[in-house]
């Protein structure tokens, strides 16, 4: 399965950051065009048992992509959660994404950990492309929201 990782270093510790994954950080989060327009039509948080559901609207058609957080943990100088796509768009077979903001001398880390499959007609090295693209348009947005490092 193909796997990406992207590391963001913000100058917030990571328990503000934490209390800033809000849903205006996700709606900020969206990719401009030409990616689809997205609708946020759930989102519940980041905690255990919480779901995220969006609506992609490409030009002819739309596609509900729906995850669910599997697990969240805090420690001393971690905060991490995992969302697991439960309803993908059709290039999706399978997605895992883990998020992780690590303590990091004086701010943090926020990583951005993707693991994904394409459905066999969709070529994956592609897919990872268009993802690890979009995924690192994240890196500005993370900084403006929690300052640059």
């Amino acid at each position: 399965m193909p796997q990406f990782r992207i590391v963001t270093p913000v100058a917030k510790n990571f328990l503000e950051v934490k209390h800033g994954f809000t849903q205006e950080l996700f709606l900020t989060l969206n990719p401009p065009p030409p990616f689809p327009k997205v609708d946020l039509l759930r989102f519940d948080g980041c905690v255990t048992g919480d779901v995220v559901q969006l609506k992609l609207h490409f030009p002819f058609f739309s596609q509900v992509w729906e995850s669910k957080i599997v697990s969240h943990t805090l420690t001393n100088d971690l905060w991490q959660f995992i969302d697991v796509g439960s309803k993908l768009p059709f290039f999706l077979k399978s997605w895992q994404h883990i998020h992780s903001v690590e303590s990091c001398g004086k701010g943090s880390k926020i990583i951005d950990d993707i693991t994904f499959e394409t459905p066999w007609w969709i070529p994956a090295f592609l897919m990872a492309l268009l993802l690890k693209y979009q995924f690192g348009l994240r890196t500005s947005v993370y900084q403006h929201f929690f300052g640059k490092l």
